[in-house]
């Protein structure tokens, strides 16, 4: 148990202008309730910080009583990064300003906005940059991850739309990084994570698109998936950068427009979403229409906002989550056997194994540009286990990664850093691969003693 005054504690609720909650305060187990709920982490305390100010006043407070320190913000993280035991928990949720200069189209965001947030407020002028796939998601974990989405083919990684960030560091410094100023630090926590500071404002470049975009799904008897995902392989490289299509393979979900009979049996399902002009969604789309003979289709024009919330049904806080992921460069033969191998033994109703496409503009940009370095990858694909009682963990884990393992002679070796649990410390130089010592580097200059380290640890070289 930590060993903190309470004249310290109280000198910190004074000087704060957010919230200070401790165990027996109202709100705490609410405040320390996070998205997977596989977490379960009892901090000491949790400073609500209202700006950065507070968010400063944590990072000393932490730092100089030795507690450990986690570093909140949508709580989405599938590691449960944002919790620590027995320590200080620094919760930015309260922090969730969006502003946008629609003339300079640029966006400039708090660290506790979620995507629905960013997407209210730019596509009030049409605008938009690639984020996530789920309007829950915590915009500064996903970016500083690096970051992809819908947009992500034309537009490329969230990170490659970050103009400029104020971070405060280890020692409490305030530095606003970009690529004029602390190039390193801008450099690293463009897919760096966490590791470097808390990012108290993100400056992202925005591009028009929408409000309407056409997209939707094609569902697919799952004896029809090897097939389809052979035209599915044979068609992404001819598809234009403004069409983005995703494979997920799962029990198909209570669609309103799927037959009730369907509702519940294995299934293949291209989601898609096309931001070019609206006429030419249709075409766009037809060649994903003939993978195969449907169970049903629902396709066309709809809100960009309402499309970002699509699959928040399929991915609300509450559940226990478990991923395994790997980055791939092509769907290949051995890959879709062993799929088709792992959906005919799902462990429970929830799980489901995607391949999210990417490619275009994400290979673009050189490996060593940013801490992100995974530009060869076309497809993520990621091992979604998900189900509601605990009993069931074993046999849920179980089953991702033994098809973890059944699928990595298909993968390039690589990982996104944001599908990696806690477990996956080991895979923190596969994440980065040759980027890695640079970041080390960059670690060991702004984060010297390790103090942001509750997150997918780069240990400074001292360490």
């Amino acid at each position: 148990m930590v060993s903190v005054s309470s004249n310290a504690i109280e000198d910190l609720k004074a000087a704060t202008r957010g919230q200070l909650l401790l165990p027996e305060d109202a709100g705490f187990d609410e405040a320390r309730s996070i998205w997977n709920a596989m977490i379960d982490r009892r901090p000491a305390m949790i400073l609500r910080c209202a700006g950065v100010a507070d968010v400063r006043r944590g990072v000393a407070f932490a730092r100089d009583n030795d507690l450990p320190l986690a570093v909140r913000g949508g709580g989405h993280n599938i590691a449960g990064s944002a919790l620590c035991e027995d320590g200080l928990v620094i919760d930015l949720s309260p922090m969730k300003s969006v502003r946008i200069d629609p003339a300079a189209r640029r966006a400039y965001v708090e660290p506790g906005a979620k995507l629905g947030d960013f997407d209210h407020e730019a596509q009030a002028f049409g605008l938009a940059t690639p984020l996530g796939i789920n309007s829950t998601t915590g915009v500064a974990g996903l970016t500083l991850g690096g970051g992809f989405g819908w947009l992500s083919r034309k537009y490329g990684m969230s990170v490659d739309n970050l103009i400029s960030a104020d971070v405060v560091t280890a020692d409490g410094e305030l530095i606003h990084a970009s690529a004029a100023s602390d190039e390193d630090l801008f450099w690293a926590i463009r897919g760096g994570g966490g590791n470097f500071g808390i990012v108290t404002l993100f400056e992202f470049a925005l591009h028009p698109v929408g409000p309407q975009v056409y997209g939707g799904l094609v569902v697919l008897p799952l004896d029809q998936a090897k097939h389809a995902l052979t035209q599915y392989r044979a068609a992404a490289d001819s598809m234009p950068e403004d069409l983005s299509v995703w494979a997920v393979l799962r029990l198909a979900p209570p669609l309103p427009f799927l037959p009730p009979e369907v509702h519940g049996k294995p299934v293949i399902v291209f989601a898609m979403c096309y931001t070019g002009p609206i006429d030419n969604g249709p075409a766009a789309v037809e060649a994903v229409r003939g993978f195969g003979q449907p169970y049903g289709e629902h396709l066309g024009p709809m809100p960009y906002a309402m499309w970002q919330k699509a699959f928040d049904p399929l991915l609300a806080p509450g559940a226990r989550n478990y991923w395994k992921s790997h980055n791939l460069a092509s769907v290949q033969d051995g890959l879709i056997d062993a799929l088709l191998d792992a959906i005919g033994k799902l462990p429970s109703t929830q799980c489901e194994i995607f391949l999210g496409q990417i490619g275009g503009q994400t290979c673009r940009v050189a490996a060593d540009a940013t801490a992100y370095p995974n530009r060869d990858t076309l497809f993520v694909m990621n091992v979604h286990g998900r189900w509601d009682d605990a009993r069931e963990d074993e046999r849920c884990v179980a089953w991702a990664r033994a098809f973890f393992e059944a699928s990595a002679p298909f993968a390039l070796g690589s990982v996104y850093v944001n599908f990696m649990t806690e477990e996956e410390a080991g895979r923190v130089a596969q994440a980065y691969g040759p980027n890695y010592e640079r970041l080390i580097a960059v670690k060991g200059r702004y984060d010297p003693h390790n103090l942001f380290r509750h997150n997918q640890n780069i240990k400074p070289a001292a360490q």
